[in-house]
């Protein structure tokens, strides 16, 4: 039987299958704010021409160990950077500089657009520090740290200091999204979704860990276990973890996906 629309829109929502989802996004721009208050560091650096084209940079004491860069999520439509600081936790407790980049949303950009967004703000970030880089994304943020590990994207030089890109609840097949009512606003047709699709392409010779958590929901699963499969690379199901608290490991430097990441 063919699916609605509305049973296909429901595949892809998270906050309404999550109790009190609200809390979350609360937490996380309350902690980040808080992070930020903190820590010196080069904030809203512009990248780009566009407003949104700007990321944050903070260092550790000392010489860093690398660079970790988190790309937030948001279905490419939504949130902000300065909602998402409080992610680079685990990567600064273990001394190294941790960064978050903007980008322009959908409507106004395209996902090919946001792609390239992301790869300038990271070839930016790699002149600003020196030694391996280490990449971490979570849902839209994991199909975008996903398409860096792909040939192309970076610059070979930059490429070439990819140490692990961590593919957190990835979009890693955006073909299902062109029956989507978000569609409407992401402007997809088949030769982009198929193009910005890393579970449809090879990745670099670069280490890769999916995560994703046992109780997301199915559709995102999926998207988890097409992108392992796809590239031959170490799926994570972290046990209880729904799409909101999957990337709480990320601010313990010594949770599992941590240790993969740094190493």
């Amino acid at each position: 039987m063919t699916k609605t629309r509305q049973e296909l829109d429901l595949e892809y929502e998270n906050g309404g299958f999550i109790p009190d989802a609200q809390s979350y996004a609360d937490a996380w721009e309350a902690a980040s704010a808080v992070f930020r208050a903190a820590h010196a560091g080069e904030y809203d650096v512009a990248y780009g021409e566009n407003p949104r084209a700007k990321f944050d940079l903070i260092r550790p004491e000392g010489t860093p160990k690398g660079l970790f860069v988190f790309v937030h999520g948001g279905y490419w439509l939504q949130r902000h950077k300065d909602d998402w600081t409080c992610f680079g936790e685990g990567a600064f407790q273990a001394d190294w500089a941790i960064a978050h980049p903007g980008y322009p949303l959908a409507p106004e950009a395209r996902i090919s657009e946001i792609t390239a967004h992301i790869a300038q703000a990271i070839t930016a970030l790699a002149a600003k520090v020196d030694g391996p880089i280490v990449l971490a994304g979570h849902s839209a943020g994991g199909h975008l740290v996903a398409r860096m590990a792909m040939a192309g994207v970076l610059p070979d030089a930059v490429a070439a200091r990819l140490s692990h890109v961590l593919s957190i609840s990835p979009v890693s097949d955006l073909r299902p999204l062109l029956e989507l009512t978000m569609n409407d606003t992401l402007r997809l047709d088949a030769a982009e979704a198929e193009a910005e699709s890393p579970a449809l392409d090879k990745p670099l010779d670069v280490p890769v860990t999916v995560v994703v958590g046992s109780q997301e929901r199915p559709a995102f699963l999926d998207q988890a276990r097409w992108l392992s499969e796809a590239w031959d690379t170490k799926q994570m199901v972290l046990p209880g973890r729904h799409h909101f608290d999957v990337i709480d490991g990320l601010r313990n430097a010594d949770s599992p996906m941590m240790k993969a990441a740094l190493g």
